[in-house]
């Protein structure tokens, strides 16, 4: 069963039309290029109840992705919202990925320690929230690409798979 994934830029910007959404893209073709299925794009303001509402419709649809994917807004600026309106959503957090996250994007850039992205769980739906560059957001993928599959098979109902069994 092929993944399933949702990417949402989170850009006041690119929502207006005064800049082009260069990360929405990259990770859309991240995706694919590992194999992923992009059934839905969006580019929304950095606004929190607006996100978080279409989150929420987004993880509550009957076709509801595996993985939902947000680029941007994950920063200590004023306006950057991503991660409260994910926790708002989440029935539980997954803070592993988050901190993994983090810890990878170090090496690249110190920056990676202002980034406050979240992930966690909707119903079926795994979300994860990327930096909004989009090497960020691919290096992301790069990340999350690893336990993908194993999460959407958990959020399935599947078992756990035995470490070291045929």
């Amino acid at each position: 069963m092929s993944l399933r994934v949702a990417v949402v830029t989170v850009s006041d910007r690119s929502a207006r039309g005064e800049r082009e959404d260069a990360s929405g893209p990259a990770l859309a073709a991240a995706a694919q290029a590992g194999g992923a299925e992009v059934v839905r794009r969006e580019v929304v303001p950095d606004d929190e109840h607006g996100l978080a509402t279409l989150l929420q419709a987004i993880c509550d649809a009957p076709d509801a992705p595996d993985l939902l994917l947000t680029t941007g807004g994950t920063g200590i600026g004023p306006r950057d919202r991503a991660p409260e309106a994910t926790r708002a959503v989440c029935d539980r957090m997954v803070p592993g990925i988050a901190e993994t996250l983090r810890a990878r994007s170090l090496a690249a850039t110190p920056n990676a320690m202002l980034s406050r992205g979240e992930a966690g769980v909707r119903r079926r739906t795994l979300i994860v929230n990327l930096p909004g560059s989009p090497g960020g957001a691919r290096d992301g993928w790069g990340t999350v690409a690893q336990v993908a599959a194993h999460a959407a098979a958990q959020l399935r109902g599947g078992d756990h798979p035995v470490r070291g069994a045929p």
